[in-house]
């Protein structure tokens, strides 16, 4: 059976593509599937932000045929860990839940680095190098989830 993982910011289209595309690079999908999702429906149907298409594309990852779209309640149960990118999203996927059983699955993304409560940050405002220093930071802590899952 599959360990399902999801990734989750708040449009879909900046950080939890990214977050997807890396993880999908460093597991083996017979064993893992990975999703990614916002938790606001700003951009449902659209695919990620051009930016973090380029940085993926710099470093060998094609997101480019994801597909935004907005977590639903019913992911709490579909997938066995769900990561926030930030506190604020971490929040609003907890207010989802009507199960303590569902806040063992969330998490933030970064604590798989060195299990502080860092976040990454939002680059949607900011040039192509936010977009990197968020690769960075993504690709450290999937490296972390990956051996997790081996």
């Amino acid at each position: 059976m599959k360990t399902k993982v999801l990734m989750v910011c708040l449009g879909n289209i900046c950080r939890s593509p990214l977050a997807e595309g890396i993880l999908k690079s460093k597991v083996d999908p017979n064993k893992v599937y990975v999703d990614s999702a916002g938790t606001g429906g700003y951009h449902i149907g659209n695919p990620p932000d051009p930016r973090s298409i380029k940085v993926a594309s710099k470093y060998g990852i094609d997101i480019s045929d994801q597909i935004c779209r907005k977590i639903r309640p019913e992911d709490l149960d579909d997938f066995d860990i769900i990561y926030a990118m930030d506190k604020s999203n971490y929040n609003n996927i907890l207010r989802l839940s009507n199960s303590t059983h569902h806040g063992n699955k969330v998490k933030l993304l970064l604590n798989e680095i060195d299990g502080t409560e860092k976040e990454v940050p939002d680059p949607y405002y900011d040039s192509i190098n936010g977009f990197e220093n968020v690769f960075d930071l993504i690709n450290e802590a999937c490296s972390a989830i990956a051996k997790k899952l081996e």
